[in-house]
């Protein structure tokens, strides 16, 4: 049987810290976070916000190690309107980063924030 993404992004949430772009801003003002874009590149290339780095969902575990070796960093992840950032962090929380955190707005927010 297949689970609908809804009801696996309900049993994701719950264990990820999930917070506002403008949050997001003032941590990142104050702790020096990296700011990912989970988004394909050519969604990227279409309006990106200040500072993103773009590193695609899929890629993510094999891009991340090469680009923050620090597990501690905190990391703020965002995508379109939230859902693969939903996934993304919990894909990096397995790695072993232990301070991720997803912007769960839409990326116009992000963008404007940023």
């Amino acid at each position: 049987m297949l689970i609908p993404v809804q009801d696996l992004l309900k049993t994701v949430s719950p264990n990820q810290r999930c917070i506002s772009a403008t949050q997001a801003k003032l941590e990142i003002d104050q702790n020096h976070g990296l700011l990912i874009d989970v988004r394909e590149p050519s969604e990227h290339a279409q309006g990106c916000a200040t500072g993103a780095y773009n590193v695609p969902r899929g890629l993510l575990e094999f891009k991340m190690p090469e680009l923050e070796k620090d597990p501690e960093r905190p990391l703020y992840l965002h995508c379109a309107a939230g859902g693969r950032a939903l996934f993304a962090a919990e894909q990096l929380t397995r790695l072993g980063y232990v301070n991720v955190n997803v912007i769960t707005c839409k990326v116009d927010e992000v963008c404007k924030v940023f």
